[in-house]
């Protein structure tokens, strides 16, 4: 299943940072913020990412185009030219970048990947965001619907927008994007999407969060995955900063990948290879 990744905006709350690079490039603890976002899926299995740039795309690829080089040693010979490289570290990952254009809202970034992307499942996310979601729980939660999209909520208070939910906790009902914030849920992004949403999308002017969100909704194909974890957006300054300051402490919530990996049984359910340590948290968590 691929990881399509939106990557696209100005990010222009971030003007301090997004001058120089695109938002998804902004660096948290050394690495650009979509790296964590990637490592996040990567840690699940899902190693396949379309990330779908616009602004500074030429930043974004650059990045791609050099990962391996980067993240090698090397000698060089400096008479002769030859470089021998050595010690890679580059990750296990493909990665599609594309440029889907400068002004081209995100419902339109996604319609013009969609050759790429191709004709099945994908998951969707912003190039802006990272949680402790659990990515397979995510999936399997839409997989049990029927719904064309199901979206991962989570509970920030403040400037953004709120969802309304079915009595069950299944639906969305009503999406109101970047509205004055309730503290209510919202949309963190983290989507699973079947192919039928791309006829949901009109042009490059869609906003996908508008449109198709309404019309997902009408149908009644707008699913959701509760996670009450963590989450959080790099929309500002601030927001880099308290990311940086989690990094920092060498227990940043969203570093799953320094867990051990979930796995499905023959049933499907999920598991993880527990150490005598990951027992004892899970225990500790039940308590408390």
């Amino acid at each position: 299943m691929k990881v399509v990744i939106l990557a696209g905006g100005y990010g222009s709350r971030l003007s301090e940072e997004t001058t120089l690079r695109p938002k998804p490039m902004v660096e948290i603890g050394g690495r650009p913020i979509i790296w964590h976002i990637m490592k996040i899926y990567a840690h699940y299995g899902f190693t396949d990412f379309v990330v779908l740039a616009g602004y500074k795309a030429d930043f974004i690829k650059s990045y791609f185009l050099n990962y391996s080089k980067l993240n090698s040693d090397f000698t060089a010979d400096l008479a002769t030219g030859e470089i021998i490289w050595s010690r890679t570290r580059a990750e296990d990952w493909k990665v599609t970048v594309i440029d889907t254009g400068l002004d081209t809202m995100t419902g339109g970034r996604l319609k013009r990947a969609h050759d790429v992307i191709g004709s099945e499942r994908f998951l969707l996310t912003y190039g802006d965001g990272v949680s402790d979601a659990n990515i397979l729980e995510l999936v399997r939660s839409h997989e049990e619907s029927r719904n064309w999209v199901t979206l991962t909520a989570v509970t920030q208070p403040g400037r953004y927008g709120a969802l309304k939910l079915s009595r069950d906790m299944t639906r969305v009902l009503a999406f109101r994007e970047k509205a004055a914030g309730d503290g209510g849920l919202i949309n963190g992004g983290f989507f699973v999407c079947e192919p039928d949403i791309f006829e949901l999308i009109d042009d490059d002017t869609t906003v996908w969060e508008e449109a198709p969100m309404e019309r997902l909704v009408a149908r009644g194909k707008l699913g959701v995955y509760w996670h009450r974890g963590y989450w959080q957006s790099m929309d500002s300054l601030r927001d880099r900063m308290v990311l940086e300051k989690e990094w920092a402490t060498g227990h940043a919530p969203w570093k799953v990948w320094d867990q051990p990996p979930l796995k499905r049984d023959a049933a499907g359910r999920l598991f993880e290879e527990c150490t005598a340590e990951t027992i004892e948290s899970l225990l500790r968590a039940d308590t408390t």
